[in-house]
């Protein structure tokens, strides 16, 4: 695959299929995350895979319940807008986002292979997710639809109960990526062009380009 390709369409896709994920495509998946760079060469990082309806089926009530709280604290003046004014632009945004983030919840237990990752010592997340990335792409690139999410650290001490990640080890859960083959079709996800949310030397220093459309493909 092109590595545009994958950069461009490697987007959240949460509707998949339960379909399992042959044991040859994870092991292509985990060993492009560990290629990723990472701070002074330290590899703090550690990777669970879960493919278990027993743990699932025990995380997924505590996923449901985070993902509620997101919608009723973080999210909720989004929530009261777009049902105040459904027909907005954003509102039908807003809409259609929560309706996927809702289907990954309501579905938990039915991910055919998750993957949790853990960091230690580098609370920046500036080495843990440059692998979790790598993973995303390699699934791409396999065609497998991921999408992250950190909802767990909602319900955290538990989460690591279940997972049994040993106490005081030092370990933090830094986020999950569900993997499954998708339903959907692979996309370029619609965006702010670059160069409204870029700048040069300075803050608010216009980039000195524009980008009105995506430049892949060309």
């Amino acid at each position: 695959m092109d590595i545009h390709e994958a950069l461009y369409t490697t987007r959240a896709m949460r509707r998949v299929k339960k379909d399992p994920i042959p044991d040859a495509v994870q092991q292509r998946i985990l060993d492009a995350a560990v290629r990723a760079p990472t701070g002074g060469n330290a590899q703090g990082w550690r990777f669970l895979l879960v493919d278990s309806p027993e743990v699932k089926s025990q995380l997924g009530p505590l996923y449901r319940d985070g993902l509620n709280t997101v919608f009723d604290s973080i999210y909720k003046p989004q929530a009261d807008a777009a049902e105040a004014n459904p027909d907005a632009p954003e509102s039908v945004n807003f809409t259609k986002m929560h309706k996927s983030a809702m289907w990954l919840a309501d579905n938990f237990e039915d991910y055919p292979l998750m993957l949790f990752a853990f960091c230690k010592g580098d609370t920046t997340g500036a080495s843990i997710y440059p692998a979790v990335w790598n993973a995303m792409l390699a699934a791409r690139a396999e065609g497998v639809g991921t999408a992250m999410t950190s909802v767990l650290l909602f319900h955290h001490e538990k989460m690591m109960n279940i997972l049994g990640v040993p106490a005081d080890s030092g370990w933090q859960f830094s986020c999950t990526i569900t993997m499954g083959y998708p339903t959907g079709r692979w996309g370029t996800a619609p965006r702010r062009p670059a160069h409204e949310v870029a700048f040069r030397n300075q803050w608010d220093n216009p980039v000195g380009f524009e980008i009105p459309e995506p430049l892949w493909p060309e």
